[in-house]
């Protein structure tokens, strides 16, 4: 049996948008990676999507400064970020580990 991951922290409304917003981007970075794909129309559909995403991060941005909230709580949005499996996320962006022979 799957352990249940933790719960998510308490984040407001546009703290979650921007982890969500966040994640596409690092999805998409992750697709258009060179290294980790094998065909360009993929990356392409990715690279194209890619700016829309970045528009809803911008906005979630926009919208938590826009309410007051200036500052980032780094310790719970990273916490975030990992409950949703943003730590295997991020490694599709960089570069593979060397195969040694």
């Amino acid at each position: 049996m799957v352990p249940e991951p933790p719960p998510l922290p308490a984040l407001t409304r546009a703290e979650g948008e921007v982890v969500d917003a966040c994640l596409a981007v690092v999805d998409l970075l992750g697709r258009i990676n060179p290294s980790r794909s094998t065909h360009t129309y993929g990356g392409l559909r990715a690279a194209q999507a890619l700016v829309g995403r970045a528009e809803e991060l911008r906005e979630a941005l926009a919208l938590m400064h826009a309410r007051g909230e200036s500052e980032v709580h780094a310790e719970t949005l990273a916490r975030a970020l990992r409950v949703l499996d943003g730590e295997q996320r991020a490694g599709r962006v960089t570069l593979p580990r060397e195969r040694r022979s």
